[in-house]
């Protein structure tokens, strides 16, 4: 998925390890998120519930995007349909509750996004994709999330991975691990950094001690139910964020509920982040949509010589490629 804010909001992070002591950390309140609005694709297209990035806080691990979306009808808001445009230095993991999104990419994929099914995409050094609904879809209902690539593997080549994990049952919850292991669930699909990310649905009045790494920080996303994360209510589409240092996680649901449970060891690094582009400089995303926009037909500005071919256009696709956004007067410094 695109961020197809017109005036998407300029995020350059500091990811750096937690520096108070696992006393502390575990002694820390559960930060809360709350959701922005966002149209995706224009103001009449449907919305989704956007947790990060925030200007607080940016990245959770290599996490660094959580667009929630959803249960929506389709025949009310027109359904996902969002035409090709490029990603770099970054991947994209597509998880649905209920719904089918039909996937193009410039590497030569074309997969259909079933529910509890994960679909990553490894931007690498350029890509671009394509998600439309499929015709069929009435419901449409789940998350799109994307992950940074440390520096040793951001230019790696496009990819495409698909994996259906089976589902880990337990007194009172059932979770389907997509990304690490957790609760007895292991994926095989390789990640870049350390990551974890599950779905987890857990009975009404439900309580569910999950054991987690210490050096990772997590967030919970509550995609339905309400639920109290280490003390903290957490209400439905909000995210709720916790330090390293806890090894374990209680989640207590009021009623039925199912989150979303993401994690990761902090990167280390520095980045910048705008649109749909992830780089180390200002320089490097002005070079990036250059790039974009010569490989589109449209007028690159900001001066150099653009590389036309960096990103390449879905085979087959029939919606014209969104243009990228003008960048900010400004120059993309990092946040501390």
């Amino acid at each position: 998925m695109s961020n197809l804010d017109i005036r998407p909001i300029e995020m350059a992070s500091e990811i750096r390890a937690s520096s108070a002591p696992p006393e502390a950390a575990a002694e820390a309140a559960v930060e809360v998120l709350q959701p922005r609005q966002v149209p995706l694709g224009g103001p009449r297209a449907m919305n989704v519930r956007r947790t990060l990035p925030q200007r607080q806080r940016s990245l959770i691990g290599g996490w660094c995007f959580i667009d929630h979306y959803g249960p929506d009808l389709v025949s009310q808001t027109g359904g996902m349909r969002v035409p090709p445009h490029p990603h770099a230095g970054l991947q994209t993991v597509s998880w649905l509750f209920t719904g089918e999104i039909e996937h193009r990419d410039s590497a030569g994929n074309h997969a259909q996004v079933r529910p509890g099914e994960l679909n990553l995409m490894t931007a690498g050094r350029g890509i671009s994709h394509s998600e439309v609904s499929t015709p069929d879809t009435r419901v449409l209902h789940g998350v799109q999330l994307w992950v940074a690539l440390p520096a040793a593997t951001r230019f790696a080549d496009p990819g495409f991975e698909r994996y259906v994990p089976d589902p880990v049952h337990g007194e009172g919850f059932t979770a389907r691990v997509f990304l690490g292991s957790l609760l007895g669930g292991s994926s095989p699909v390789a990640s870049h950094s350390p990551l974890v990310g599950a779905e987890i649905s857990i009975a009404p009045g439900g309580t569910l001690r999950v054991g987690v790494d210490t050096a990772f920080e997590y967030g919970i996303l509550v995609d339905t139910g309400v639920v109290t994360v280490n003390g903290t209510v957490v209400e439905t589409a909000r995210l709720g964020y916790l330090t390293p240092g806890p090894g374990e996680i209680e989640l207590h649901a009021s009623g039925a509920a199912r989150v979303l449970l993401l994690g990761g060891a902090p990167l280390g690094e520095q980045i910048v982040m705008w649109w749909n582009f992830i780089g180390r400089s200002h320089d490097e995303i002005v070079g990036y949509r250059a790039n974009w926009q010569a490989q589109i037909g449209a007028t690159p500005s900001g001066g150099g010589s653009p590389v036309p071919d960096q990103f390449g256009l879905p085979a087959g696709d029939i919606l014209p490629p969104v243009p990228a956004p003008p960048l900010p007067n400004v120059t993309l410094r990092p946040r501390h």
